[in-house]
């Protein structure tokens, strides 16, 4: 994870506002919303995440997407391109002792819950 990564999720775990470069955390009332070129790419609360593509389907808004799905989705949980299409793989149970998920077409407004 790039640092400006690890920045922006310690900015969230904590509630603070906070801003680097090309990415911005706000939070209001305990939940943080994020922004990428000042596009909204995530809204995280004490129980859901939503994701969003801010109207760049970028290596850097999949990159930072990723970052906060390592932090506060289930691991293994991600957002991914294959053939130029994003896809996000989402948990949904056990098998045994292995994870199971489904793969979903991207779409603004997924969430992870």
């Amino acid at each position: 994870m790039r640092k400006i990564e690890t920045e922006m999720c310690q900015a969230i775990q904590s509630n603070l506002d906070w801003k680097s470069g090309n990415t911005q955390v706000i939070t209001i009332e305990g939940v943080s919303f994020v922004y990428l070129h000042g596009n909204q790419i995530a809204t995280i609360d004490d129980d859901s995440m939503t994701i969003y593509d801010g109207g760049r389907q970028s290596t850097t808004t999949k990159s930072r997407l990723n970052a906060l799905c390592s932090e506060f989705c289930i691991d293994g949980e991600c957002v991914y391109q294959k053939n130029f299409q994003w896809y996000v793989d989402k948990f949904v149970g056990m098998a045994g002792q292995s994870k199971v998920f489904n793969t979903y077409d991207f779409t603004n407004g997924f969430i992870f819950a």
